[in-house]
């Protein structure tokens, strides 16, 4: 059987458990596909299913959610080998790995304006974003959204995603970013470092919350009655926060949902073809060969990346 490189953990922990091994290939069954993977996309969920964080795991395990890269054998009739695609896998066999199984209903086409780097940074974040303020949130022409973390992974392309749907954005970042912010179209930013929040932003229909805990409680004071707060961090944070932001939630005749994004090859493509067309971008904070996955684990920790990290996995 083939062999392949990829990152392994055999403990949970910080990134130093993270290191680079050599495996057999991994082989597709019905309805999969095996993808040679080129880039492999960094989400907060690595470094927390990294750390223990999110649900137990069997180990050896490879963390990764996002990849992009060539089919390399098809079990699906929709994908022949030499395509080009990109699409999510789930632990405990991630995409930082050379080779990847995925189903196929979780994969699309890349289209040939988008590279392979562009490709691996956007299936978690944008379809978060996407399935977030569409699907659950509903969002509407006209409508104010508030976006925390606005110049990350999911909030860059949630600003986006709002204005083209025709709402006002109003987003939470540190100074230093606001331009950055103001270019992906942005209406006003909030500096959350120097200002709270609750006092500038006015009143919004839909809170896209990436930052979770006591954000999601105070934010529920700029909320309109039958807005709805979408979280969308997993539900890694303070169970009393969340229950105090339900009790606010209720009493206000306000919503609040915990979002959970869904694989899904038609929203996938969506996304693609926005990007090809130029009416979305993803942004890549850095990229780094895969044998350094424990720092680009360490750099995004710092909460300081703007857009998406990214592995090149052969490099």
């Amino acid at each position: 059987m083939t062999r392949m490189r990829a990152v392994e953990q055999d403990v949970f922990g910080g990134a130093e458990v993270l290191r680079l091994v050599e495996r057999d290939r991994p082989e597709p069954g019905a309805g999969e596909v095996l993808v040679r993977v080129v880039a492999a996309g960094v989400n907060p969920a690595d470094w927390k299913v990294r750390a223990g964080l999110v649900a137990p795991f069997e180990f050896p395990l490879t963390v990764g959610l996002d990849f992009s890269g060539v089919v390399a054998d098809s079990r699906d009739a929709r994908f022949s080998s030499g395509d080009r695609v990109f699409g999510m896998v789930f632990p405990p066999r991630g995409a930082y790995a050379e080779y990847v199984v995925a189903r196929a209903d979780a994969v699309a086409a890349l289209p040939a304006e988008l590279d392979h780097l562009e490709a691996a940074a956007l299936p978690v974040a944008a379809l978060t974003a996407w399935q977030a303020l569409h699907r659950v949130a509903g969002l509407e022409t006209g409508q104010r959204v508030l976006v925390h973390a606005a110049a990350g992974g999911v909030g860059h392309l949630a600003v986006q995603l709002a204005k083209l749907r025709g709402a006002e954005v109003v987003g939470t970042a540190r100074a230093a970013k606001h331009d950055y912010l103001r270019g992906l179209g942005a209406d006003q930013l909030i500096d959350y470092t120097e200002t709270d929040f609750t006092t500038e932003s006015g009143m919004v229909d839909v809170v896209l919350d990436a930052v979770g805990g006591e954000y999601s409680v105070r934010s529920m004071e700029v909320l309109k009655p039958g807005g709805i707060l979408v979280d969308v961090t997993g539900r890694t944070g303070s169970a009393a926060h969340r229950a105090a932001a339900l009790e606010l939630a209720t009493a206000r005749g306000q919503r609040l949902a915990e979002f959970f994004v869904t694989p899904s090859s038609t929203d996938l493509a969506d996304i693609a073809a926005l990007v090809a067309s130029g009416k979305l971008k993803v942004t890549l904070g850095e990229v780094l060969p895969l044998r350094e996955a424990a720092r680009a684990h360490r750099i995004g920790e710092t909460n300081r990346v703007r857009g998406k990290l990214v592995l090149r996995v052969d490099a």
